[in-house]
């Protein structure tokens, strides 16, 4: 439950909107996402002359809507959309799947939306060797490695903690991860290798290659009682409160070995209101840390506290638009000079542009952090 001072707090920071009224918003929204005929998630729901349309399916997004669904439900509301017979549509056919992130999505929200079949979902879809199958986790992809991690974790707590090669898996998920991150506690995009490609995309990250692994070891902490993985879980997050921005904005990319942000824009809606605190969320409940003023900070950006003093929340469609940003020459012009240490701070108002469009999962996440809280 609440306290009053939180309560008065979260009216404050998310310009007089209740969290309950931001997740009934986002139910409302995610309706006209779904596509009636696949029972599948589009990709991208996106602003045009003739109104809003969905753009392509994604099984991917379509499990993380799931997900915050699910948690919506459980806390008393009324999901939109019919979520076992979604559910059903994915795991009736699963050769969408071709990374170990999206298997280790599938495993995530199986585990908590119907764990009873986790066994049989587990074989299925071969769990037991997707490190070695899949080109993401071969290259050491640090974001689907982590939600093929946070997959693993949640069988664990759901109760299935003997499936074959699990510890296994876990293990080597786990190695992969300990070696993408830098001594600050920033991760890179993924493995390094000795190409100049592979040297740079292993030393920057995006900030959902720190959200993932942030919430994976929280997770996995909790699953089997691990004292590395909570520090790990800890070290990450509170590198990034140091590192939020002075209007509680999520940078965009990180450098893992000076442990900096070296590019700002976009600034992503779903890392103010989702991502980011579903990682402060995860990385308190595993170590017991108090990151509320990140996260409500961070969540007032998308209500006018940002550059642009705009409301990117729209009512009328339920949805939040996706991210202020700059145009290529101008991203790489500003990307370069504050990796360079020449900028710090916001860009100039002027060169800053919105972009209207919407995915599921940003609404699904939003959903998952805050439903119930």
């Amino acid at each position: 439950m609440q306290s009053g001072a939180l309560i008065e707090k979260e009216q404050k920071r998310v310009g007089g909107r209740s969290i309950s009224d931001l997740c009934d918003l986002a139910a409302s929204g995610l309706g006209p996402m779904l596509d009636p005929e696949k029972e599948i998630f589009c990709d991208i729901y996106n602003r045009t002359v003739i109104g809003m349309v969905r753009e392509r399916l994604s099984p991917r997004y379509t499990m993380m809507t799931l997900l915050g669904l699910h948690r919506y439900e459980q806390s008393g509301r009324r999901s939109p959309v019919a979520i076992s017979t979604v559910l059903e549509a994915l795991l009736c056919d699963t050769n969408w799947i071709n990374s170990a992130g999206d298997l280790g999505l599938l495993l995530w929200t199986c585990a908590e939306l119907t764990p009873k079949r986790v066994p049989e979902v587990y074989e299925k879809v071969g769990a037991q060797s997707a490190l070695a199958r899949f080109s993401d986790a071969r290259r050491g992809h640090t974001m689907e490695v982590a939600w093929f991690l946070t997959g693993l974790a949640n069988c664990h707590l759901s109760g299935s903690s003997n499936l074959p090669g699990l510890s296994e898996q876990i293990a080597t998920a786990r190695q992969i991860l300990e070696r993408n991150c830098g001594r600050s506690g920033v991760y890179g995009h993924l493995s390094q290798d000795k190409s100049v490609g592979g040297y740079l995309r292993g030393r920057i990250g995006s900030f959902a290659d720190q959200v993932y692994p942030t919430i994976a070891f929280s997770r996995l902490s909790q699953a089997i009682d691990d004292g590395k993985a909570r520090e790990m879980a800890l070290r990450t997050a509170e590198r990034m409160c140091e590192l939020q921005g002075a209007l509680g904005e999520w940078c965009w990319h990180y450098d893992s070995v000076t442990g900096r942000v070296v590019s700002r824009y976009p600034v992503y809606s779903v890392h103010q209101h989702a991502m980011g605190p579903m990682m402060m969320f995860a990385a308190s409940e595993a170590t017991g840390r108090d990151f509320n003023d990140a996260i409500y900070k961070g969540l007032a950006w998308i209500s006018g506290d940002n550059e642009m003093q705009r409301d990117f929340v729209e009512p009328s469609l339920g949805l939040v638009w996706r991210c202020i940003y700059l145009d290529s020459m101008d991203a790489y012009t500003d990307a370069a000079r504050r990796f360079f240490q020449l900028r710090s701070g916001p860009a100039d108002v002027r060169q800053l542009k919105v972009r209207y469009e919407c995915r599921p999962y940003e609404l699904g996440w939003l959903l998952y952090a805050f439903a119930g809280r």
